[in-house]
């Protein structure tokens, strides 16, 4: 297992496959790189994919420290770094989404087209989740809240279809301190006065039916970042990218191949 050293000297595990310009995937909150696993061998007839762990996830280090997206981000770089990658495309859904904003933003030299999916900007201007949802997801009986997440992850029907096991329902390894971290660090993501600084060609996707991170922060993401496109999934939930992966995936492909840049 390949690491890369951060700053502060915490080691960040990475997963690079295929071949070809890069394509960094950036995981949902509390997740590993098994977030993309049913989805990363989509874009390698023309990318390879690169994930990580993120710190507190899977094979890195788990610091008992505050975290950012914006230090999220920083890990970013140092994987990127080490591999000795200048530049690269950047899809992030969920928090991933959100690292990614900073990235594109602070660290603009280092991302050629940005795919922005199932995110928000965060802080005030952001649309919040419901008092339902959030009701939902803190049942104290583990089994329901964990059924619950499953329901806004996917549609019943794709659900019948699919029993599992399912990679988007957070790293069951994570002790609870970096669980901690990792929602503090999305919750208190603010990107709103950054976005219009985002130079990178930038596609936004989101499912219509997203009531986990709703769809309404599709369009105030486009809005902000200059020239930005934005694709909406009909009948998608949080986990667009996985259950209509066929769609999702073409379209960022067709984005990535389209778009007039130089990796």
């Amino acid at each position: 297992m390949p690491y890369a050293t951060a700053p502060d000297g915490t080691r960040i595990a990475y997963q690079l496959e295929g071949e070809g310009v890069p394509l960094v995937l950036l995981a949902g909150q509390a997740n590993s790189h098994r977030w993309w696993e049913a989805v990363r061998a989509d874009f390698h007839p023309v990318r390879s994919t690169l994930t990580l762990d993120y710190r507190g996830t899977g094979d890195s280090d788990k610091p008992d420290t505050p975290h950012s997206t914006e230090l999220f981000a920083q890990d970013v770089v140092a994987v990127l770094d080490d591999l000795g990658i200048e530049r690269a495309d950047v899809y992030g859904t969920s928090m991933g989404g959100r690292v990614a904003q900073q990235l594109a933003a602070r660290h603009p030299r280092r991302v050629s087209a940005l795919v922005l999916g199932c995110t928000s900007p965060g802080g005030p201007h952001s649309v919040e989740r419901g008092d339902d949802v959030r009701r939902a997801l803190a049942q104290p009986h583990a089994e329901a809240a964990r059924r619950a997440l499953l329901e806004f992850m996917y549609t019943p029907g794709w659900l019948a279809d699919h029993p599992g096991p399912h990679h988007t329902l957070g790293d069951p390894r994570m002790p609870a301190h970096s669980r901690r971290h990792h929602l503090t660090a999305s919750n208190r993501h603010d990107a709103w006065d950054l976005l219009p600084t985002i130079s990178a060609p930038t596609l936004v996707l989101h499912g219509t039916d997203d009531v986990l991170n709703p769809t309404a922060n599709a369009p105030l993401l486009a809005d902000r970042v200059p020239g930005a496109r934005l694709h909406l999934i009909p009948d998608a939930r949080h986990a667009y990218f996985e259950e209509a992966r066929t769609h999702a995936s073409s379209l960022v492909l067709d984005f990535l191949t389209t778009t007039s840049h130089q990796p």
